[in-house]
């Protein structure tokens, strides 16, 4: 239930804003979040909260037993009906540990956790059932999402307590990532191992999906085909399709079997105060993957993944373009991230398009890469106008900001791994454009300090069609190596402080109306400041008081060509 308001005289305006406040927000505390609109770069329309009737049920009330061990499925089932029998409300869990198979969610219910109180979904996959379903992109079979809704309006998860999804039952676990005595513990556990004993698989029925495909998408053509590695089939723990009016409030998410929260195909989502884990050695842990989805307010939020953390996705390929549903209009803010694959994230999976975004005020540390844009030939899809800001990162394993459209595959720098200009294989042909080839457009990032351990930054673009206006202002940028700019055009780098340990500050190869004003970087005796390979590279302009002497300090490879430069 949405309610609206007819217009009132301004002197009661207050009053009403109070009102709507205390109704909308079911935790029961006022929250005030105009601030989470200041500052943003495009018209971004108001998030609508949801609102529910005064009633409520306990679960308890009803008969549920918080001993960890009983099965409360039919309790939950049992309240959200009553609920929503009644035109929606609130279901409490009270503190304690309730087991449960899956819970489905219904239009106007508030599912509410108190403090202290666990969902802890059961570990037996026989209570989920093999359901038609969208993962990675593309529409497949998977096991039924231990927390789902589809096609409802106005709902909320809030509260104080815990959502686990017994991911461990379900994951798959790489023997690299785990220490030898955790690996030993999960032997004793059962399972059966693959890739020469380096790769577990809690049965039989996982461990053969893993055979027939070595993705997480079989190519198979029916559901008995699927039912034969339904183990294998993971589900994302949230699964929310074609929602509308979602609110996620102060509850914790973790442990999921694959993905922990995916809304796909929903509208007016607020996401916030959550806290967000799965092990850091989860395989296809991610925090959360918005998909198709706008309007949408993420803030106050914290996460420790084992795969990408703040992830926009709109379909993958074909099925992604002909879905035609761009991720737009998404505010993010004042978020932290501690481990993941990528703090904030644009990719793959985008071939529906995502644009309208801000991101500002937030800290990644130790995430493996900070801000991160990956594609590949064969999505297709526009991403455009996302906008950037204030971000701190520390002790970034790879890059703190990475684009790269060769997600999955060899890009043309630096293919075998070397960090030498002269390694780069420079002959990759440029393939036709067409809808299939991938659109990063209108980027901007301003405000960044970080440190990490690769290079500071990559800028890698597809041959064919460029890395388009991306802009970097006020940046201070520690790492290994320095920045590498290839396949760009209208690139602009202003008061970017570089601190490179090794090489050169920047490289750019076969790139265009690169803009470089105010460069600072670690002068290095054996290396030069800028390194321009390529015979495309072109319209190179920079400024001469950044460069003493500029002739020394600039390097011409590959082809490039002495007219390249243009010095201001």
């Amino acid at each position: 239930m949405i309610t609206r308001f007819r217009k009132l005289s301004p002197a009661l305006l207050p009053f009403v804003a109070l009102v709507i406040s205390s109704c909308n927000n079911p935790t029961g505390s006022l929250q005030n979040n105009d601030w989470v609109y200041d500052n943003i770069e495009f018209d971004m329309p108001r998030v609508i909260e949801p609102s529910f009737p005064d009633n409520e049920v306990n679960i308890a009330d009803l008969g549920a037993i918080a001993d960890g061990q009983t099965l409360n499925t039919d309790y939950f089932t049992k309240a959200i009906e009553l609920m929503a029998a009644k035109g929606g409300g609130k279901v409490i869990v009270p503190s304690g540990i309730w087991m449960t198979g899956p819970i489905v969610l219904k239009s106007n219910i508030n599912l509410h956790l108190e403090d202290g109180a666990l969902i802890r979904f059961s570990p037996d996959f026989e209570l989920y059932p093999l359901v038609e379903s969208n993962f990675e992109g593309k529409n497949t079979y998977r096991c039924q999402s231990p927390l789902s809704g589809n096609g409802l309006e106005n709902i909320a998860i809030t509260g104080k307590g815990v959502i686990d999804g017994s991911g461990e039952a379900w994951r798959p676990v790489k023997k690299s990532k785990l220490t030898e005595g955790q690996w030993k513990k999960l032997l004793n556990s059962g399972g059966v191992l693959e890739d020469e004993g380096t790769y577990w698989f809690p049965s039989e029925k996982a461990a053969a999906g893993y055979r027939v495909s070595r993705g997480n998408l079989p190519p198979l053509q029916n559901q008995d085909e699927f039912m034969k590695i339904k183990d294998f089939l993971r589900p994302v723990m949230v699964s929310l399709v074609n929602c509308k009016v979602v609110l996620l409030d102060g509850v914790t998410f973790q442990n999921s079997p694959a993905w922990n929260i995916h809304p796909l195909l929903c509208e007016d989502l607020s996401i916030r105060n959550l806290t967000v884990r799965n092990p850091w050695y989860s395989q296809n842990g991610d925090g959360l993957d918005l998909e198709s989805c706008k309007n949408a307010l993420i803030y106050n939020n914290n996460f420790d993944v084992g795969d990408d953390a703040i992830c926009l996705k709109s379909g993958k390929d074909k099925q992604g373009r002909d879905r035609g549903r761009a991720t737009e209009n998404v505010i993010i803010k004042n978020n932290i991230v501690y481990h993941g694959h990528g703090g904030f994230v644009v990719g793959s999976e985008m071939s529906g398009g995502v644009r309208n975004v801000h991101v500002s005020d937030c800290t990644f540390m130790g995430t493996n890469v900070g801000i991160r844009f990956k594609s590949a030939r064969g999505r297709g899809g526009v991403v455009e106008n996302i906008y950037i800001s204030n971000i701190n990162m520390t002790d970034i394993p790879a890059e703190p900001i990475r684009f790269n459209m060769f997600y999955g595959g060899q890009a043309p720098m630096l293919e075998d791994g070397s960090s030498s200009i002269e390694s780069q294989n420079k002959d990759k042909l440029a393939f036709s454009v067409t809808e299939e080839t991938p659109v990063f457009r209108n980027i901007h990032l301003k405000n960044i300090v970080a440190n990490g351990f690769g290079k500071v930054a990559v800028f890698i673009g597809l041959p064919e069609l460029k890395l388009e206006n991306l802009s970097l202002e006020n940046a201070v940028l520690s790492g290994y190596e320095g920045f590498v700019i290839t396949d760009a055009s209208g690139i602009k780098l202003k008061n970017v402080k570089i601190f490179q340990k090794n090489g050169p500050a920047l490289t750019i190869f076969n790139s265009k109306d690169i803009e470089v004003e105010n460069l600072n970087f670690n002068e290095q005796s054996d290396a030069s400041a800028v390194a321009i390979s390529g015979k495309e590279s072109s319209n190179i302009m920079l400024n001469n008081t950044d460069f003493k002497p500029g002739d020394k300090q600039i390097q011409l490879l590959n082809g490039a060509g002495n007219t390249a430069v243009v010095w201001k």
